[in-house]
């Protein structure tokens, strides 16, 4: 269906994947600070009307977005490859931040104007929601399965393989490649929960 203007009528969800890559567009460009419901109807060539009738401010569009857009960890359904399962979570970390949602996530965590409030609704909305910490879903899962103890996944533990990848990021550009991702695995994640190389246990080492 057409408008009188001859452009057609999105609805459903062309209409919200447009608004979503819009927001993330927007926000990567001007900040969260200025990020306004006329800014992101314009990216998404859609009236400001449009975006009232479901968010009610343009920080809601945002997290909507980032919210959908955020990957989530899929580990081995039979929990027979830890070590292949945390590589895979890291290379999606670095896919993600790579990706429109991942660049929108470190324009927001650079901007001066962004609050505290936006920072925790970040965190509660988006992050925890979808697994929390990369690798945090993966270490997860084999530890219900009994590989090792539950107890030793401290906060500090299910941040190591993230912050690793993330202080690459910032002191070099560009992402660890495939070597450093095994590295970071092998000496640091898997020695924290007493899995590391030389431990014996065949699942930790084991390839895809």
């Amino acid at each position: 269906m057409n408008d009188p203007g001859g452009r057609t009528r999105r609805r459903g969800e062309e209409l919200e994947s447009a608004i979503y890559a819009a927001v993330l567009e927007e926000v990567a460009q001007v900040g969260v600070g200025r990020l306004t419901m006329d800014g992101i109807g314009k990216r998404a060539s859609a009236a400001r009307t449009t975006l009232y009738r479901r968010w009610s401010e343009p920080i809601e569009v945002l997290l909507d977005a980032l919210y959908h857009q955020h990957p989530v960890e899929q580990p081995t359904v039979v929990a027979d490859d830890l070590r292949g399962d945390l590589i895979r979570a890291l290379q999606l970390m670095i896919t993600w931040v790579l990706s429109p949602g991942g660049r929108a996530v470190g324009a927001i965590l650079s901007d001066p104007q962004r609050t505290p409030k936006v920072m925790q609704a970040l965190f509660d909305n988006v992050f925890d929601k979808r697994g929390g910490t990369f690798t945090s879903t993966v270490l997860r899962h084999y530890a219900e399965r009994g590989h090792f103890s539950a107890d030793l996944l401290t906060p500090v533990v299910v941040e190591i393989g993230e912050a690793l990848v993330t202080k690459r990021l910032l002191d070099t550009g560009s992402p660890p490649d495939q070597a450093g991702l095994e590295a970071i695995v092998d000496q640091a994640i898997l020695p924290a929960i007493g899995l590391g190389v030389g431990s014996g246990d065949r699942d930790a080492r084991k390839t895809t």
